[in-house]
């Protein structure tokens, strides 16, 4: 199973505790989450169901390539890490 962490950042809106899932994609292992605990889904997507611009979603260390669909794949012994993803200058 994959492990998803959220950032403390987000956690301060939200209240998720790290969450053991299954999925193939970080699609999958976000919407097991969103699931769980309904109020991500608003703070983590927007009315389309895209990822939200202020949101960083990374994989074992890196950065996920695809925002848009959410295809990243996974593995049994992944972490996906949530964070709120800065911006400016």
């Amino acid at each position: 199973m994959a492990t998803v962490t959220f950032a403390p950042a987000i956690q301060r809106h939200v209240a998720v505790d790290e969450q053991d899932v299954d999925g193939a994609t970080v699609r999958d292992a976000l919407a097991h989450c969103v699931g769980a605990t309904p109020a991500l889904r608003g703070y983590l997507f927007n009315d389309q169901g895209r990822l939200r611009a202020h949101v960083a979603v990374f994989v074992d260390g890196r950065l996920i390539r695809d925002r848009r669909t959410l295809s990243d794949t996974l593995n049994a012994a992944s972490r996906v890490y949530v964070a709120q993803a800065l911006s400016g200058g």
